[in-house]
Parts: structure tokens; C-alpha cells; sequence
């Protein structure tokens, strides 16, 4: 077809007509994947005789055609499905950079660019060699930097995502990377005429592409001098520079959004990563200094004091008003200066200034600002959910700034927490205006976990909780009374100590009439306040009491929770649940049903969200639909404070199944309409349900049909979130499944899936084995149909094992399968493959000699238990492979007991450690909050350790992977030690008696079969035999039921 025909074609593809445009699109399909029809697409992209809207249609189809056929997954391939020929990928490489560079208009960039992203991460380097000296030579030629760097840019600012091995990225930085800069330089000294609206652009992106280039890793060049200083100079050139009224938006909006704005926060940004990341030598984890030690150290005695300098020069314009600064470039700025806190180095620079910054640039910023005053007229709702969640907000300048405060008082005690007190307390003594009484309480709210920490502090609060902050709740500003119930709740919740019960009642009392308040902020913070008192002093709890009962306090929570959809309000909810289970049992169902209808809502709003939502787009169009989840977190909580409720009501088994009745609909709802963010708070109601109730409803059993469709179909990854409520089906619904050969069929297929499945990982495969044991514990006698099935999937995998967990998982169903019946399972083994009865036993064997490959108590039971039921096999069932070493059965058993109790031991050391730790998180140790031994060296602490703790754990991760690869025994032997207790199982074989079994089985071995009984107990050392008549003394003492220390 000649390029008028083909171009003629994609026009009409823009016809009105949907006929039209129908038959073009068709006759496009039957030319598309022939040689040429790329190279033809080139041409006309290129042609400025062919308008705009049909090269933007051929540039669309290029890129869908190079995204879809360059490169096709042998797995995923479809019969009509062409890949792209030779010498059309040839075209494209040749002619890409040039099209970019020509490019007529945004829209044709955009796909363009997304045309070469495809043909770099599939291409580059090794099929595109000559593409690195292509860019160099279009980006050096002069006339034509402006326009190519913007264009490139955005193709290139993806090299972490596919450089990160075989040196590939240093090669583009060495490469690139200092034209790029003499490009931006060149812009900024002396900008070429008429090109001032395309100057910020290039700037933005060749910023941006830096960044992207360090956020893991900083080559060698970016760490010499000739690469810094270039790049230095730049970035302070743009952080200093003075952006004329004229050139940016009135709008502060709109200015924010700017491109000479975007290009400050960028580079302001890199500042701030390279100091963070690689030039602070008192916080780079030790994994790092062999690479970076040497530039940290020469970066903060060099590079950030001067850094220090400008940014402080920066605020000082600001906060006297000779210049503006962007949200983000304050985020960027405070950053910054939280990190110089802890190097000695910085905090010499910084010390001197943290009395004014504080004063004049952290507390504007906290301060009730106009801003914040419309959004509290106007949204309400907003207000709220920005004001609670903006700590959290990573581009919001009241985060950062509350952050340089907490580091400050933290890391700084001795030096910076009395000035700041002192600065609080001037500011409340001094009568301000209303917006900054807010700020000086909002900062109290900010320290309150240090002032309540504090030796010399914390005893003072109460009077200036009576002094300072109870008199704000009568307050005509809404904002203030918010803000002093938010200080109340954050002193309660560090455990203030009341001066007098009559001042906790005075805040008690106000903070009870703020729940009544007309505006929404207030009543929310109410709350959140009242949950903290009821939770701290008894006599709160008993006035609240009969409200509770009433469900009076429930439902105002409920009501603010549906008008504001926060996650916080459930967690109140939880807490009063917790609080006041008594009061709350009689109204459990009610409470319940209204929980429940909240989730409904919230369901059905992120379903028609969902629905809505456009489909498709890049990962920025999905970072900013991102607030749609709002909904579905609402939901979350909601899900988790209805099992708070069925936790709450075990003891009363009426109430418990009245709640189930109402609960059971929601959860068919959610999995009904696949909300697979959901589900694991949905089968967490199904476990708690299943196992208080110890039955399964009839109500209850379409869940599992619907939970064994949904795995075969679009959630067979969640089987982790499935299996506790699986097991408790099996578990406490044997009766059903005895007589429904449906079921036991769906929990084997789910078994055979999980482990054959190729999507699908070790973990899943752990899993469907707990499953496959949890059948034949639970249905002995009843699946003898599924046996020879279930031992050929974990023949099949025995030697496939990678890690540890899966290898004793899935011997572990074999050794079930012996305990479930042993001489049908041994007989199926040889069956299958000749010798495979001995395979296992010298696997299992070799598992029972070792000292870890049978870590748990679980474990050892199962053995030991299994084992006695081959030792009551009729000898004439016994495979021939096995006989000779039959009679070492019984020592094997007896070197499993002789770890036993061990093992018992050691699970209840692990039950005692994480009760303390428990109570050890809850006590809050003050040395987190303040540091009290401080002088002026570098500071070394929690999130220190923390990070160094995430780099060597980094970097064991990484080494053990290369390990693995390099060496697949060695790896097995290392992971072997993974396996912990696992404190929540609950098995069949918690009930048995180890000690009783084994002297049951092996009277009855004696009976049976008295040449292999003597043979097995006249082979037993000195040491052997004395551990026989301890464990027979044990069984012993243990007869009638009767539990011993030993037994777990």
C-alpha cells in the first residue's frame, strides 16, 4: 500500500462516523504486521505535508504496535500475533531520534517517547549499541539541544529500571550526562531567544533525569569532581535563582505546578539526595562506605555546608517576604535540615539556628493559615482528613516541618527542648491572635509524647493543660476547640498524670460536650480525645459506661465515621469495643448490623469508583487515582472493627452466632464482586467466626464453594489469606465433608494447584501442603480415595523443594499419608516407582537424624505419631525395600523424644518472649523519645540502627540469592534454620498423648511381630535404652487422660 493509501486510511480513522471509522480500522488490521507498514509509518510521522490529527494517529499506532509485537513472551503469545520485522526495527533505530527531535507538537512527543522507552528496555545496549552515540551526536549539535533534550529526556529518565546490572547506567552518566549539564548551564547563562517557554521544560526534565539516575546508586563519575562541580554549580544556579513575577502564574496554585517551580523542587530534591543517601558519613550504613565513605566524608565538610548557606539564605528571603517558595521546595528545604541534625558536621552549622528557624519559619507553617481556614469552610471533611493524615503527606511543608521539630527535640534534647518550650509558652503568654494560639497548641500537640517524657517536664503539664488548653474548648474559633481536644488526646495517650481529679474531670466534661460540637473537625477530634481518656482512667470508663451500653457513644462514632470515612474513627471503635465488652454484649448483633451497613457502603462506593475510573493510562494517571482508595481503607477498618466484635463476644455462644447471621452477607458480597483488596480482611472474619463458633453454619458452606471458585479463578495467589479459614472448614466441618465428595474434591484440587500451579510461589506451595495435612488429620478413613493421588503430587516435588519450609512441607504430607493409613500409603509409594517407599524413608530419616530439619513441636509429634502407626503395620504389609531397616523405627522414634521436650521448651520461651516484648512495646521506653546524655557529636540512634539493620539485611538478601544460584546444595543447607514455631496452629495432634502412642504402638510391635521387636530393642546403645525407659516411665505416669509437663 502506497503512504497516500496509508495515510489516507488512519485520516479516516477519525471520522465521525462510526461506519467510517470502523472500515479504516479494519482495513489498517489486514495490512498491520507486514514488512514495511512500520517504515511507512515513519514517513508519514515525518511528512509537514500531512496535517497533524493523522500523524498523531500513526504515532499512537507505532507506539501500541512497538509496545504489543517488538518484543513477545513465548508464553503469552497469540496465533495472530506478527513480530515486527527486521527491517522495520532497523527503521525505527535509525530514524526514532530524529522524529523526536523533529517532533511537531506535545501529543506526538508523548507517544514517541514511549515508542523509544519500549525499544531501549528491550534493545539497549546489547541489540542498540550505536544508540548512546546517536543521542551524543544530536544533543551536541547546536541549534537543536532545546529541542531534543526535552524530547529525550523523558525516554532516558527510565535507566534504573533496566541499567541497574552490567554497568549499563555509569555508561549513560559518563556518557550523557555532562552535555546534559552544559546543555542546562547554557540555558540559564545565556538563554537563546525566543525560547523562554521551552527553557523551564528542559530544565524540569534534565533535573528529573538526574534524580532518577541516583536514586539507588551513585556511579563513579557522579562522584568526582569533574561531575559535581558542573552539576553543583547548576543546582545552586536554580535554587537561587529569582523567577520574574511575569514568568509564573499568579495563582499560587497554579505557580506550585509551573515548570520553573517543578525544575526548583527538582533540584532541591537532588541536594537533598545526595546528602541523604550517599554524603552523610556519620548515618551511611556500614554496607555502604566502602563505595561512599570516602565522598560522604569529602561531601558534608565541603558540599553541605554550602548547601546549608543557600537554603538558609532562601528562607531568610522568604520569611521576610522578598520571595515566595513552593510547598514542595519548604518540604525539600526542611528535609534537609532534618538530616543535618544528627552529623556533628551540620549540626555545628545548623545549631546557632534552630531558635529562628523555629520561630520563623516551623511555626508560621503550623500556625492556621488562610489556606486552611478556606478548607475548613468549605470541606470540612477534607480538612479533617488532610489535617490527621499530613504528617504523613511527603510533599506536605507542615510534615517536614513538624519533622525537624521531633528531630530537634529528639536528637538535641539537652540543647533545643527548653528553647522550644520557652517559645510555646511566650507565644500563649502573650495573648496572641486565634490562628497563632493554634500554632503554638499545635506545636504542644507535636512534642506532647517528649513533654510527657521529660524528667523536669512531664509534672508540669497538668496546669498547662488547665491553663492554657482547657479554656480554648469554649473558644468562639472551631479550630482552637479541635486543637485542644487534639492535645488532650495526645497527653492521655503519652499517660499524663493528673494534678487532681477534678481537672480530669473539667477536660473530661468539655471534651464530652465537644462530641455535640456543630462543626465536624471538632467532633472527630472529640472523639479521638474521649477514646484516650476512657482508655486511661477508670472513673471515665465508668461514667461512659451506661452511654456505651445505650449504644449511644457507638453510634455518634459510627455517624462521624460514615460522614468522614477515616480509618482513625474504627480504630476508636475498636477501642471502646475492647473497653467495654461487657456493656456491649447485649447490643453486639445491633452494633454489629449498623457496622455492616457502613461497609456495604463503602463497598459499593470503591466498586462504582472502580467502575468508573479510566481505564489503562501510565503509572502517574494511577498514582493520582490513588485517592479512590480512601474507600476501600474506610472499609478496612470497618471490616476490622466487626472482628474486634466477634473477638469480643466469644463467651457467649448465642450472641456470637446472632453475629455471624449479620456478618456472613458482607462477606459474601465482597467476594462475590472479586473486591480483592478486601479479602484478607474478609477471611480473617472468616477465620475468627469458624473457629469461636468451633462449627461451620449452613450459612457459612457457600462461602467455601465461592472461596474454592474464586481460587480457580482470579485469586488462586491468595491462598495464604484463604488457608486458616480452609483449615477451620475441614476442621470443624468433618461431617460435611464426609458425606459431600464435592468438597473433599475441591480442598485436593486446591492442594494439587497450589503445588503444580507454575504461577505460583514456595509459599504457596507451603500452604496447599498444611492444607493436604489438614486432610488426612481431620477425614482419617474417609479419603482413601484421594491418597494415591495426594502422595504422587508430593512424590513428584520431593526433590524440588528450594527452600526449607517447602522441603519439610512436603515431606511432612507423605509422613501424614503414613500416619493416615501406612500400609496403603507404603504400598501406593511402590506402586508409583519402584523403591520410592525407601527414597522417603531415607528422607524422612535423614530429617529425624539431623538437628533442625525438625524445628517444631508439631513436628516432632507428627513423627513420633506416624511412626507408631508403621510400627503397628501387619508385618506382611511392610515393602520389601524397608524390612532391613525396620527395626531401626523405634530408635528413630526414640531420637525425635530425645529432642522433644526441647523443643516444648523452647516454643514456650517464645510464647514468654513475645509476651514481653508485648508489654515492653506497650511501657514505650523514653531513651526512643529523648536524648538526655547528649553532647554536640554525631547522634546514633533507633532509625539509625534501623536503616543499618535494612542494609545488612540488603545486602545477606542479595549474597544469599548469588549464593543460591551459584550453588544450590550449599543454599539448602543454609536456609535450614528459617522454620520457627508456629504459635497460632492448632492440630489434631495437640490432643495426642506422644508418650501413651508410643508405648501403645510398640506393645502392640511386640505382639505382632516379636522377631522385629527384639531386633529393634536389643540394636539400642546404653544411651538409647535409658531414653526408652524414661519415655515409657512418662507414658506411664501420663495413662487416663492425664497430661504431663511433657506433653505440649
Amino acid at each position: 500500500m502506497d503512504l497516500q493509501s496509508l495515510s489516507n486510511l488512519f485520516a479516516t480513522t477519525l471520522n465521525p462516523n462510526p461506519n467510517v471509522h470502523k472500515a479504516a480500522e479494519l482495513e489498517i488490521r489486514k495490512v498491520s504486521g507486514h514488512e514495511g507498514m512500520l517504515v511507512a509509518l515513519l514517513q508519514i510521522i515525518a511528512s509537514d505535508n500531512v496535517d497533524l490529527a493523522t500523524r498523531q494517529a500513526c504515532s499512537v499506532y507505532l507506539k501500541n504496535c512497538v509496545g504489543s509485537l517488538y518484543f513477545i513472551d513465548p508464553a503469552r503469545a497469540h496465533p495472530d500475533q506478527r513480530p515486527i520485522a527486521p527491517s522495520d526495527r532497523a527503521a525505527l533505530k535509525s530514524s526514532i531520534l530524529r522524529l523526536l527531535a523533529d517532533s511537531p507538537s506535545r501529543s506526538i512527543t508523548v507517544q514517541l517517547a514511549s515508542t523509544l522507552k519500549s525499544l531501549v528496555s528491550h534493545d539497549f545496549p546489547g541489540k542498540w549499541p550505536e544508540l548512546m552515540g546517536g543521542a551524543q551526536q544530536m544533543l551536541g549539535r547546536s541549534g537543536e539541544c532545546n529541542s531534543l533534550a526535552t524530547r529525550l529526556m523523558s525516554a532516558y529518565r527510565r535507566p534504573h529500571s533496566f541499567c541497574q546490572k552490567e554497568d549499563i547506567l555509569p555508561q549513560i552518566v559518563a556518557e550523557l550526562f555532562p552535555i546534559l549539564v552544559n546543555i542546562a548551564s547554557q540555558l540559564l547563562s545565556s538563554p537563546p531567544a525566543g525560547a523562554e517557554q521551552e527553557i523551564p521544560a528542559i530544565l524540569h526534565l534534565i533535573l528529573k533525569t538526574y534524580k532518577s539516575s541516583i536514586v539507588l546508586n551513585l556511579s563513579q563519575h557522579q562522584q568526582s569532581p569533574e561531575s559535581l562541580v558542573p552539576w553543583g554549580r547548576l543546582l545552586f544556579q536554580v535554587v537561587n535563582l529569582q523567577i520574574p513575577k511575569e514568568a509564573v502564574p499568579e495563582d499560587e496554585d497554579e505557580r506550585e505546578r509551573s515548570e520553573w517551580w517543578k525544575a526548583k523542587k527538582w533540584a532541591y530534591g537532588i541536594l537533598g539526595r545526595l546528602f541523604h543517601r550517599f554524603g552523610n558519613p556519620s548515618q551511611l550504613p556500614s554496607t555502604m562506605k566502602a563505595e561512599y565513605g570516602a565522598f560522604a566524608q569529602h561531601f558534608v565538610t565541603t558540599f553541605a555546608p554550602e548547601i546549608f548557606k543557600v537554603y538558609l539564605q532562601q528562607v531568610e528571603l522568604y520569611v521576610s517576604g522578598q520571595a515566595w517558595l513552593s510547598k514542595k521546595c519548604q518540604y525539600q528545604i526542611f528535609t534537609f535540615f532534618t538530616e543535618c541534625v544528627k552529623p556533628k558536621t551540620t549540626w555545628a552549622l545548623l545549631k546557632p539556628h534552630f531558635e529562628t528557624l523555629v520561630s520563623t519559619f516551623v511555626f508560621p507553617n503550623l500556625s492556621f493559615t488562610t489556606s486552611k481556614q478556606e478548607l475548613w469552610d468549605t470541606d470540612p471533611v477534607d480538612f479533617v482528613r488532610t489535617s490527621i493524615d499530613e504528617y504523613e503527606n511527603y510533599s506536605s511543608p507542615v510534615s517536614a516541618a513538624t519533622a525537624f521539630l521531633l528531630q530537634l527535640v529528639g536528637s538535641r534534647t539537652k540543647t533545643t527542648f527548653m528553647p522550644i518550650l520557652s517559645f510555646v509558652n511566650t507565644v500563649l503568654a502573650s495573648n496572641p491572635a486565634a490562628p497563632q494560639r493554634f500554632g503554638a497548641l499545635n506545636m504542644t500537640a507535636a512534642l506532647g509524647p517528649f513533654i510527657m517524657r521529660h524528667p523536669d517536664v512531664k509534672h508540669n503539664m497538668p496546669q498547662f493543660m488547665s491553663q492554657h488548653v482547657l479554656s480554648e474548648f469554649s473558644s468562639e474559633e472551631g479550630y482552637l476547640r479541635a486543637i485542644a481536644c487534639e492535645v488532650l488526646g495526645t497527653v492521655e495517650r503519652a499517660d499524663i498524670t493528673w494534678n487532681n481529679e477534678e481537672n480530669m474531670n473539667a477536660h473530661f466534661r468539655a471534651v464530652a460536650a465537644a462530641l455535640d460540637d456543630p462543626q465536624l473537625p471538632v467532633r472527630v477530634q472529640a472523639a479521638l480525645a474521649l477514646t484516650e481518656m476512657v482508655s486511661a482512667h477508670e472513673p471515665v470508663r465508668a461514667v461512659v459506661a451506661p452511654q456505651v451500653g445505650k449504644l449511644t457513644i457507638a453510634l455518634d462514632l459510627l455517624k462521624l465515621s460514615d460522614e468522614t470515612d477515616l480509618d482513625i474513627l474504627n480504630n476508636s471503635m475498636e477501642s471502646m469495643v475492647e473497653q467495654f465488652q461487657d456493656e456491649l454484649l447485649p447490643v453486639a448483633a445491633q452494633l454489629t448490623a449498623r457496622l455492616c451497613d457502613s461497609y456495604l457502603r463503602l463497598a459499593r462506593e470503591s466498586l462504582a469508583q472502580e467502575e468508573n475510573a479510566p481505564k489503562g493510562g501510565d503509572l502517574d494517571s494511577l498514582i493520582q487515582a490513588d485517592g479512590d482508595d480512601d474507600k476501600t481503607y474506610a472499609a478496612m477498618g470497618v471490616a476490622k472493627t466487626i472482628s474486634t466484635i466477634v473477638s469480643s463476644v466469644d463467651s457467649s455462644p448465642e450472641i456470637l452466632v446472632q453475629v455471624q447471621e449479620v456478618v456472613i452477607p458482607i462477606i459474601t458480597f465482597t467476594l462475590e464482586n472479586k473486591m480483592l483488596d478486601l479479602f484478607d480482611n474478609m477471611y480473617e472474619l472468616v477465620d475468627n467466626l469458624t473457629f469461636k463458633t468451633h462449627e461451620i453454619s449452613p450459612k457459612m458452606w457457600p462461602i467455601f464453594e465461592l472461596t474454592y471458585a474464586l481460587f480457580k479463578s482470579d485469586a488462586v495467589d491468595f491462598l495464604d489469606e484463604m488457608l486458616p479459614s480452609l483449615d477451620n472448614f475441614v476442621s470443624y466441618g468433618t461431617e460435611v465433608f464426609k458425606n459431600r465428595a464435592d468438597y473433599r474434591h475441591m480442598v485436593l484440587d486446591i492442594y494439587t494447584t497450589s503445588i503444580t500451579n507454575s504461577h505460583l510461589g514456595e509459599n504457596d506451595r507451603v500452604n496447599g501442603s498444611k492444607l493436604a495435612e489438614s486432610l488426612l488429620l481431620n477425614l482419617r478413613g474417609h479419603i482413601d480415595d484421594a491418597l494415591q493421588l495426594i502422595i504422587k503430587t508430593a512424590v513428584d516435588h520431593i526433590d524440588g523443594a528450594e527452600t526449607s519450609s517447602l522441603r519439610l512441607a512436603n515431606l511432612e504430607v507423605l509422613v501424614n499419608t503414613v500416619l493416615y493409613n501406612p500400609a496403603a500409603a507404603l504400598q501406593l509409594m511402590e506402586q508409583y516407582r519402584a523403591g520410592m517407599s525407601r527414597q522417603f524413608f531415607d528422607k524422612w530419616f535423614a530429617a529425624i537424624n539431623s538437628d533442625n530439619h525438625l524445628p517444631r513441636v508439631h513436628d516432632k509429634k507428627l513423627t513420633i505419631v506416624a511412626l507408631c502407626a508403621a510400627m503397628e503395620m501387619d508385618p506382611a504389609a511392610i515393602p520389601e525395600a524397608l524390612k532391613d531397616g525396620w527395626p531401626g523405627i523405634v530408635a528413630g522414634a526414640l531420637r525425635v523424644f530425645k529432642d522433644l521436650p526441647k523443643a516444648i521448651a523452647g516454643r514456650k520461651a517464645l510464647q514468654d518472649a513475645l509476651q514481653e516484648e508485648a508489654e515492653d512495646y506497650a511501657s514505650d521506653d523514653d531513651s526512643r523519645y529523648l536524648n538526655l546524655n547528649e553532647d554536640d557529636e554525631d547522634v546514633w540512634d533507633e532509625d539509625s540502627a534501623y536503616i543499618e539493620m535494612l542494609a545488612k539485611e540488603g545486602l545477606r538478601l542479595r549474597e544469599q540469592s548469588e549464593k543460591r544460584t551459584e550453588d544450590d546444595a550449599e543454599s539448602e543447607e543454609s536456609d535450614d534454620t528459617d522454620i520457627d514455631e508456629e504459635l497460632g496452629y492448632i492440630s489434631p495432634l495437640d490432643t495426642v498423648d506422644p508418650y501413651f502412642t508410643f508405648q501403645q504402638a510398640l506393645t502392640t510391635l511386640q505382639a505382632k511381630n516379636g522377631p522385629m521387636y527384639q531386633a529393634a530393642t536389643t540394636s539400642l546403645d546404653v544411651e538409647q535404652q535409658t531414653l526408652l525407659m524414661e519415655v515409657m516411665r512418662i507414658a506411664e505416669t501420663q495413662q487416663g487422660g492425664e497430661n504431663g509437663t511433657a506433653q505440649a
